[in-house]
C-alpha cells in the first residue's frame, strides 16, 4: 500500500505502458474510473499516458519532493497515488498524465 500511497515505479516497467485495447482505467484501490483508453496515447516517458482524466475523480495537488516542481494526481475518493501531470502532451488539453501502471486496474470493453 505504501507505494500506491506515496511512490512511483521505475519507467518502462508497468503492465499498462503500451496497451491500446479499448476500456476504462479504474483506481485499483477503490475501483473509480479515472480514464479512458479514448485519452491514452503512446509516449516515451515509460508510463501509462492520458490526455484527459475524469476532473471530478481527481485531485492535484502541487509536489515539490525530489527537487522538482510538478504536479501530482490522485485518486479523489481514496487518496491513492496515481502518478503527475505535465503541460506537455497532446491537443486538445494539452496535458499529459503520467500514471504508474500498479495504480490502475484496466476494464476492457465488453462485446456487444
Amino acid at each position: 500500500v505504501f507505494i500506491i500511497t506515496f511512490s512511483a515505479f521505475q519507467a518502462f516497467s508497468g503492465k499498462y505502458v503500451n496497451t491500446t485495447d479499448e476500456g476504462d482505467y479504474k483506481c485499483v484501490c477503490c475501483g473509480e474510473v479515472l480514464f479512458r483508453s479514448d485519452r491514452k496515447f503512446l509516449s516515451s516517458c515509460g508510463w501509462p499516458s492520458f490526455s484527459a482524466a475524469f476532473e471530478e475523480k481527481i485531485i492535484r495537488r502541487l509536489d515539490n519532493s525530489h527537487g522538482i516542481c510538478r504536479t501530482e494526481v490522485i485518486c479523489k475518493k481514496c487518496h491513492a497515488h496515481l502518478g503527475h501531470v505535465f503541460d506537455d502532451g497532446p491537443a486538445p488539453t494539452g496535458e499529459r498524465f503520467c500514471i504508474n501502471s500498479v495504480s490502475l486496474n484496466f476494464e476492457p470493453v465488453k462485446p456487444a
